[in-house]
């Protein structure tokens, strides 16, 4: 999946929209294949998962830094993830690159400016190692968008296929909070995190604000 988001970002970047759209409408595909294995996971009975538990050590999805690339690709970054991954070099060099690279949101932003609507010129000078945060300018070129898909229907296509993709990707995470409170309710977690107060807290990030905020003043 890095693989298609990477290319997707290089197809959004030189205006190669159908290529782009066919590139995110595998990414939700695959999305939903993964959504798909918690339903095997949530077979484990909290006695069972006791039993290998002290096997696992600290070991953690924090460690997972292809998880970490994935998110920060679609904008949820956070610079105290690298971390983490201090002690490999080449992996923490890596995840540095996604995090101070372009996010596949961003590259689409981009494309907006490009093809004439007034981007904030701040939201298109800098690139943020944050979470993406909502831009009036971007929304209401959304809106723009959003009433006359006839006209722009490729943008339009496209940031349908960013909401497929978000809309799984929550689903996924749902599907992991509620797999780990099956098993081992209000734990720890291996990490060091608090468990299941953690994960909930993950549910509130949006990667694409202004298309789903959009939804409310249509």
């Amino acid at each position: 999946m890095l693989h298609e988001l990477k290319g997707a970002i290089h197809m959004v970047h030189t205006d190669n929209l159908d290529l782009a759209l066919k590139m995110c409408a595998r990414i939700a595909r695959i999305l939903e294949q993964l959504l798909q294995s918690w339903t095997v996971l949530s077979t484990l009975t909290p006695s069972e998962y006791v039993k290998i538990r002290p096997f696992l050590l600290s070991a953690s999805g924090l460690q997972s830094h292809q998880y970490r690339m994935l998110e920060f690709i679609l904008g949820n970054k956070n610079p105290k993830i690298l971390n983490i991954h201090i002690t490999r070099p080449k992996i923490h060099a890596r995840l540095k690159h996604s995090l101070e690279a372009p996010s596949l949101y961003d590259e689409v932003i981009q494309l907006l400016a490009k093809r004439g609507f007034p981007i904030d010129p701040e939201r298109l000078s800098s690139i943020s190692q944050e979470c993406t945060q909502h831009n009036q300018s971007v929304e209401d070129a959304w809106h723009t968008i959003y009433s006359a898909p006839h006209i722009h229907w490729d943008l339009y296509h496209m940031a349908e296929k960013l909401m497929d993709i978000e809309d799984t990707f929550r689903q996924w995470r749902f599907r992991h909070v509620t797999t780990v409170e099956r098993i081992i309710g209000f734990k720890r977690g291996t990490g060091g995190t608090n468990g299941i107060n953690y994960l909930q807290k993950k549910l509130e990030v949006v990667l694409f604000p202004e298309l789903w905020h959009l939804r409310t003043v249509l």
